[in-house]
């Protein structure tokens, strides 16, 4: 295929991720006063996070049970502020020790 054909493509997501982010620098010029809609505003990058995240988590593995064991290790670990490679990393081999146990029964 030739540059012409994927050239529409790049523009309109280039245009959409543009309008994504200079749209609410147009839209709110001043300081937002609202308290309401800063406490808002401050917790939707998270939200959107665990939206994409907890699905993709749970589907990972190929396996449910080894998924929600590394889910389980990863929240608790997470709960008491360890560093995300160790969390990472613990979660992945609770998942694996599972998924050992699992195909040994």
């Amino acid at each position: 295929m030739t540059w012409s054909v994927f050239l529409p493509y790049v523009l309109v997501m280039a245009l959409v991720t543009y309008l994504i982010r200079v749209l609410p620098l147009a839209a709110f010029r001043r300081r937002i006063k609202s308290r309401f809609i800063r406490s808002f505003l401050y917790y939707v990058p998270y939200a959107v996070l665990s939206a994409m995240t907890f699905p993709a988590m749970l589907y990972a593995t190929g396996s449910l049970p080894s998924a929600c064991a590394a889910m389980v290790v990863a929240l608790i670990l997470a709960w008491r502020e360890k560093s995300l490679l160790t969390v990472a990393l613990i979660a992945s081999a609770a998942a694996l020790i599972v998924q050992a146990l699992l195909t040994l029964v």
